[in-house]
Formats: structure tokens, sequence, C-alpha cells
């Protein structure tokens, strides 16, 4: 130590007494580099949704909205309007447009019926085509 009271830090003078790793040893652990076995025991599954949560209907409309296209999907059964609006941001990321819940159906802007049916077979539903 020096005359003020502080350690140096460029390594000279006396070691630090406490070292806080200095009791571990590295018995039992691998080597490094090696791959680590996977654990004993069933192999961990992914949750998945319901295999049919139902049908859902997916149509095209321009009625009433200035010549705009939206793509309305409709006829959930059972779920309530937060899993809705969730099933709609998914809608809207996957199809990089926009979109919002109304009057307990989802509408995405454009003619996404594709990307949306997409999402809607992942999360378990059966999406149906309607319309023309």
């Amino acid at each position: 130590m020096s005359k003020s009271g502080r350690i140096a830090t460029n390594g000279a003078g006396a070691p630090l007494h406490q070292n806080p790793f200095g009791a571990l040893s590295a018995a039992g652990l691998p080597s490094p580099g090696a791959s680590v076995p996977a654990p004993p025991g069933p192999a961990p599954v992914a949750s998945r949704p319901a295999k049919n949560r139902g049908r859902v209907e997916i149509r095209r409309e321009t009625a009433g909205r200035g010549g705009r296209t939206v793509t309305a999907i409709s006829g959930f059964v059972g779920i309530g309007l937060p899993e809705k609006e969730d099933l709609a941001k998914q809608m809207q990321k996957a199809c990089g447009v926009g979109g919002t819940v109304k009057e307990g159906r989802i509408e995405i802007q454009g003619d996404k019926r594709e990307a949306v049916a997409r999402v809607l077979e992942t999360a378990g539903f059966r999406p149906v085509f309607t319309g023309g």
C-alpha cells in the first residue's frame, strides 16, 4: 500500500488477501470446449394450442370504405377480447399492415387473406375463406 492508503491497481505491491474463488476447484466440471450431455428425463414438449379451436371466416370487404380493401375475420367462439387483440397484433406484424378489433371481429388493412390464414392455423383455428 502506498502512503495515502490506496491499493495499487497496476499489479505492484502486495497481492490482495481475499479471493472469493480461491476455495473452488474444477473437479467434476467438463473441460472447455467439451459438449455437455443433455440431462436425463423426458424431452421438453413445447406448449401447443388446441388442435381445433373452431372455424373462423376470412372475407375480403370493400363496402363502405371508400374502395379500400379490408380483410375481415369473424366467427370466433369462446375467446375474449384480449385474445382477439393479441391475434390482431400477430396478424398485423405478419402482414406488415394496420388493423383493429371491431364488434367482435378482427379487421386487417388490405387483402391479406393468405397471411391471416397462416396465423390462424398456428393459433389452432380452422380458417375458411368466404365470399367472392
